[in-house]
């Protein structure tokens, strides 16, 4: 018999909405995480970091990473995943993950091999395949360059036969990442990858409890929508809203969630139990343990947000911030709304602009293409500018930029501060 301790649902003000998801990612006050082992925590607390290879400016994982660990350092991340095996890449939405999520990945990983796509190139592919995992096995990690393959193919995951082999044994989980040379994967053998003790697929029960706890912790304040997309996902099935409502439901009755109503939405979302003391710190008007930032904080330092930071739930976004948010990089210039690589920028508690900055290696230039105000009076707050200068600064630093070009930013007064204040 299974005891209820559930919570009662919570009200809580938009205000508190927007503190709590920034906080528990690790934005709000400011960043409270250092140096490599900071990066470690800051993964976790996020559960997923995407991976994205367009460097505008950074690396998007980078740049996710970067916002919320002082210090940051892509080295760091770099010894985490293939040096401490502390964490690993995969999937098509391409993640990094912990590692002692593996064993609930192997469920993904094996309903994958029997989906209609992967199963169908076994079956047509299968002397290739052998072919390719016995010379991964006799002359360890390989990558795509190092095949010569025996056919050309049109596809976004490779140009090579032998390149789609490998993506499909890592995608079904027979390959992992072992490294990587420049951005492209070099894969190893899973059992030669992994500590062994992880080496295992867990029960699909014991999956589902992971994945579901996950999904919670994942999206923070998440509709019932939300949640389900958030399950599905690493499950590799259909949750229709039936399930998605009764798991909701039994992890409410068992005290895993808690239902909250943000005052002046319909819709009720849901966070982990565990957080409630978080919103009654919030609601106090206490930062809450663990929180405090090292240094700044976003009322003294604007921060730059990743296009694809995990922050960016499009719905959600909106609904809580107010603030539309769409990654234009793949647009027809004469279909953006805004800039090719736009990053939103956090001051205080709120999504206040977007900015899109460009960065000139050659001439260790950043560039600031442009920038727009969610509300056009800000660029007369004299904190607001200084914050900006102080987010500029840093974020040229990070990128080991010499200079910082605004001659394209507008009001001119906003950007004549700023280069006055850049130049000290």
């Amino acid at each position: 018999m299974t005891t209820s301790l559930s919570v009662a649902p919570l009200t809580i003000s938009p205000d508190i909405a927007r503190r709590y998801l920034l906080g528990r990612q690790g934005l709000w006050p400011g960043r409270r995480w250092a140096g490599k082992e900071g990066a470690a925590e800051a993964i976790r607390a996020l559960e997923a970091v995407q991976v994205d290879p367009v460097t505008v400016v950074a690396r998007s994982h980078d740049l996710v990473l970067w916002s919320r660990v002082e210090g940051y350092d892509p080295a760091h991340l770099d010894e985490l995943l293939y040096r401490d095996r502390a964490f690993f890449d995969y999937g098509g939405h391409l993640d990094i993950y912990p590692i002692e999520e593996l064993p609930y990945w192997r469920l993904h990983m094996r309903r994958r091999r029997a989906a209609a796509r992967q199963a169908t190139f076994a079956a047509e592919h299968g002397a290739l395949l052998d072919e390719v995992r016995a010379a991964v096995r006799s002359r360890g990690p390989l990558g795509n360059r190092d095949l010569a393959g025996t056919a050309r193919v049109r596809s976004y995951r490779g140009r090579k036969d032998t390149g789609l082999a490998l993506y499909h044994l890592w995608l079904t989980g027979e390959l992992m990442t072992h490294s990587r040379r420049g951005f492209e994967r070099q894969y190893d053998l899973r059992e030669r990858a992994v500590p062994p003790a992880l080496d295992h697929e867990a029960t699909e029960a014991a999956a589902e409890r992971h994945f579901a706890a996950k999904a919670l912790r994942q999206l923070g304040l998440g509709t019932l929508r939300e949640w389900a997309g958030a399950f599905a996902y690493p499950l590799h099935r259909r949750v229709d809203r039936a399930e998605a409502r009764a798991r909701l439901d039994a992890l409410v009755a068992t005290g895993e969630a808690v239902e909250i109503r943000v005052e002046g939405q319909r819709e009720p979302r849901y966070a982990p139990a565990a957080d409630a003391p978080l919103f009654a710190d919030l609601a106090d008007g206490r930062t809450p343990h663990g929180w405090r930032p090292l240094g700044s904080t976003t009322r003294t330092e604007v921060n730059f947000l990743s296009p694809l930071d995990n922050l960016l739930e499009r719905n959600r976004t909106r609904a809580l911030f107010d603030f539309e948010y769409l990654w234009e990089v793949y647009k027809p210039a004469a279909r953006r709304r805004w800039g090719y690589y736009t990053m939103p920028v956090l001051y205080g508690d709120r999504l206040v602009a977007r900015v899109d900055p460009k960065l000139d290696r050659q001439a260790g230039t950043l560039r600031i293409n442009a920038l727009w105000l969610e509300d056009e009076t800000t660029a007369d707050d004299l904190a607001f500018a200084e914050a900006l200068a102080r987010g500029l600064s840093r974020f040229a630093h990070f990128h080991a930029a010499r200079a910082v070009d605004l001659d394209a930013l507008r009001p001119t007064g906003l950007r004549d501060h700023l280069q006055t204040a850049l130049a000290v």
